[in-house]
């Protein structure tokens, strides 16, 4: 691998995206090149560098260890016991509650009784079981709505700590008390969430920030609770046959997000590395970090004045689109799954806000997680053989992704991926929703040998919470069809050979090219945001004059000169026509018509070249120069050789059958 660091000249700038000024000081680019030659560039900006120096003072204790929690607990099992029950006692007499009142005629789904009832006991439970209730409050598909109402409150208004305790945390990390600190502080937190509270506070240089303080004892009640979901996952692994996921793997990569929240210089770190990756896209903002006010368990950060994006009224009252700010969230959730893998695993309301300047503003970084490139590039494959109805290759990429291993026999399992689309092969995919897919494939995976890895669990609870968050603000939103246009222009523009192949799968059936295909590529791709006319043109180019794009070249070049061909036809037959009936030439024979197939071709290309002009980028003015480079380009002039032969070796032959036949 060689690192190069590359010159402050060539360097990108980060501009803020309030009001386009750079921000966050200068950001160093280190372009990485492997061994295969691909070239990608790690963004550091020195605000991340200086938390990665603190990071390396991190207490062990920070990180999450299942093997030394097991050995601290095993010693001490009559806390595990009084822990099992004190979650089991009220559970259950909740459990209770509801069936007596089913049971006496009363509606239970509109009890706020019991709605209050449960939010209570979950606050009791602690904060597993907080995260849990918070997962429920952004599923109005799922939740009643007096019991979603209630569940809300499990965001940001818990019951708080005491002052005390949070000023002494304050002095123990930053190093006084904080009066010395700060300017200002507010008497009381302004939100309290599962882990921590916030203060709305300002800096002695006049920022104002929100300073949020971890609660006490936060780690104990954390580590016995996952210590005993984990062993009760461990039980059902081993003796219920029917479970074949990896359920201990799941608990494992839930702590190791959970330990990760409770550090806030992790918190910190992840968002500054989210700034770098998804701050430039427009409309997304990322609060700042002030480091030299932030440690283990005090963080110090932007204070953002701004509105829940399930507060529609509040939010239309000033004169913004709730569901724009949606799908500002949802194109910004497509990168961090399928671009970059970074991605934000707990984009609940209270996370998401919209600012007075119509942005949408990300909060709480505690709880991230990163899919790996080929996992990326697979769920990528996956959506286009869904497109395609191709469940013979949708199975295949269930095992690139690790949920059948590789000797599974696909035989029963193709048909079965048919039936679970059913509903999607009289409509477009994109008018289904991820939590009904989601529903359908977990039967799916109940019946035969699926296993769930354990990055899977986070990023469903990623999608399923942000389109929970869609339906309550448009219940005919869909997440999907919101989707299409940036897997459109991926599968355009990206250069990665897994994607390259997906394409050649898209557009080619038996041999044949659909052209129908590529124009709902291309309809849907100039919808993507930064989809770009011009560079879809240089990177086609490019592809098709490569080694990787014979395939697609050779076809190309014959679909071209079947249109040509069916073009000249058209000339040729008016051309006749017109000199039989108005000329009076009846001795002319009159030409037969392109065929209706070819004539089809003919309107798919009118259609497409109809969807370019349209396209962001396409400039008549600018493109002739360019179009002049291509000319010159000897990859384009070797194409059109190609174009100009096999039309030249097409007429001659049409020529020769005619004289032969006269």
């Amino acid at each position: 691998m060689i690192v190069k660091t590359l010159p402050p000249s060539s360097r990108p700038i980060q501009e803020d995206s309030s009001n386009g000024t750079t921000s966050r000081g200068e950001l160093d680019v280190i372009d990485i090149v492997p061994e295969d030659g691909t070239s990608s560039l790690v963004v550091r900006s020195p605000r991340l560098l200086a938390a990665q120096q603190l990071r390396t003072t991190a207490q062990p204790e920070t990180l999450y260890d299942p093997v030394g929690i097991a050995a601290h607990y095993q010693k001490r099992k009559a806390q595990v016991l009084r822990r099992i029950f004190a979650v089991l006692g009220p559970t259950l007499s909740f459990v209770f509650g509801l069936w007596s009142d089913s049971k006496r005629g009363i509606v239970v789904k509109n009890d706020r009784r019991r709605a209050t009832q449960l939010r209570v006991l979950l606050t009791k439970l602690g904060p597993a079981y907080i995260k849990i209730g918070q997962a429920l409050s952004t599923r109005p598909d799922l939740v009643p709505p007096v019991y979603l109402e209630e569940l809300t409150k499990l965001q940001d208004q818990l019951p708080p700590f005491p002052n005390e305790i949070a000023y002494q945390f304050i002095k123990e990390e930053l190093g006084a008390p904080p009066e010395e600190v700060y300017a200002e502080l507010s008497a009381q937190p302004i939100a309290a969430a599962s882990l921590g509270q916030v203060y709305k506070g300002k800096l002695k240089t006049g920022e104002e920030v929100a300073v949020k303080v971890q609660r006490p004892d936060l780690r104990e009640g954390i580590t016995i609770d996952l210590y005993i979901l984990r062993n009760l996952a461990a039980w059902v692994q081993k003796k219920v046959k029917r479970v074949r996921s990896d359920l201990v793997g799941i608990l494992d990569e839930l702590g190791d997000r959970i330990f990760e929240e409770m550090d806030y210089i992790h918190e910190g770190e992840n968002a500054e590395r989210f700034f770098e990756l998804y701050g430039h896209i427009k409309d997304v903002y990322v609060p700042k970090i002030y480091w030299e006010y932030t440690n283990r368990r005090v963080l110090t950060m932007e204070w953002i004045n701004g509105t829940k994006l399930t507060q529609t009224e509040e939010i239309s009252a000033q004169g913004i689109d709730a569901r724009y700010l949606i799908e500002v969230g949802v194109q910004c959730s497509l990168r961090q799954l399928l671009e970059h893998g970074f991605f934000h695993a707990d984009p609940h309301p209270g996370n998401l806000l919209a600012t007075t300047d119509g942005k949408l503003a990300y909060l709480d970084f505690g709880m991230m997680s990163e899919i790996k490139p080929p996992q990326r590039y697979g769920l990528i494959e996956a959506i286009v053989h869904v497109v395609n109805r191709d469940f013979e290759g949708l199975a295949k990429d269930y095992v690139k992704l690790d949920f059948l291993s590789p000797e599974t026999d696909l035989t029963p399992i193709i048909p079965a991926f048919a039936r679970v689309f059913a509903d999607a092969q009289g409509a477009s995919v994109a008018e289904l929703n991820i939590k009904s897919i989601t529903d359908e494939l977990s039967a799916l995976m109940y019946e035969y040998p699926f296993r769930v890895p354990p990055y899977y669990a986070l990023i469903i609870r990623s999608l399923v919470t942000l389109e929970g968050i869609a339906i309550y603000i448009d219940p005919n939103f869909k997440v999907l069809s919101e989707a299409y246009p940036y897997v459109s222009k991926r599968l355009l523009t990206d250069q990665a050979p897994q994607l390259r192949a997906s394409l050649q799968d898209l557009l080619f059936k038996d041999g044949r090219f659909r052209w129908n295909r590529l124009e709902n590529l291309l309809k849907n791709a100039r919808n993507s945001q930064d989809y770009d006319f011009n560079l879809v043109l240089n990177q086609g180019i490019e592809f098709l004059a490569s080694e990787r794009g014979a395939f697609i070249r050779d076809k190309l070049v014959d679909e071209s000169v079947n249109g040509l061909d069916a073009l000249g036809k058209n000339v040729l037959h008016n051309f006749t026509y017109l000199l039989r009936e108005r000329v009076g030439l009846t001795a002319v024979n009159e030409t037969p018509a392109a065929t209706v197939e070819q004539q089809q071709t003919l309107e798919h290309i009118k259609r497409i070249l109809g969807i370019l002009r349209e396209t962001r980028g396409f400039d008549p003015i600018e493109l002739a120069p360019k179009i002049a480079q291509l000319l010159v380009n000897s990859d384009v002039q070797r194409l059109g050789q190609q174009i100009a032969n096999r039309f030249t070796q097409k007429a001659v032959a049409r020529l020769v059958r005619q004289l032969l036949a006269s």
